[in-house]
């Protein structure tokens, strides 16, 4: 399989009291949070080409604009969609959505990134852990 455009994955949650705005404070809400519906998007983008990447590569997240135009209550499912769009390089564009039964909740795009994972990750520097917080 190689990256061209038209690859796409799909990832699904309910939303629990876990995945809340209110649970992950980014409101204070019983409702679907923007961080959880970002994340769900993330998941179907690195799934869609996932099996397209070369031995050793992954895909890492660069850049998110999305809007998040409706509420979903606690008990709605999520089925969360993305479509590769662009290959220019290692960079790799989606287009990204998000709907409940009700309709389209999110919708944006996405930028990511191929990385071989062993030089990606020796450029973390691992830092211990601050004993005063």
């Amino acid at each position: 399989m190689e990256l061209k455009n038209g690859l796409s994955a799909q990832r699904s949650v309910t939303v629990t009291a876990s995945n809340t705005a209110a649970a992950m404070g980014s409101g204070d809400l019983e409702v679907f949070a923007t961080p959880a519906m970002v994340a769900l998007m993330e998941h179907a983008a690195r799934d869609a080409v996932a099996a397209a990447l070369p031995e050793g590569a992954t895909t890492v997240g660069a850049e998110m604009n999305v809007s998040h135009i409706k509420p979903s209550g606690v008990g709605a499912e999520i089925v969360a969609t993305a479509v590769l769009t662009a290959v220019e390089g290692r960079r790799l564009t989606f287009n990204v959505g998000a709907r409940d039964a009700q309709g389209m909740i999110g919708e944006g795009v996405h930028v990511r990134y191929v990385v071989d994972r062993e030089r990606f990750m020796a450029k973390v520097e691992v830092r211990p852990a601050r004993q005063d917080l």
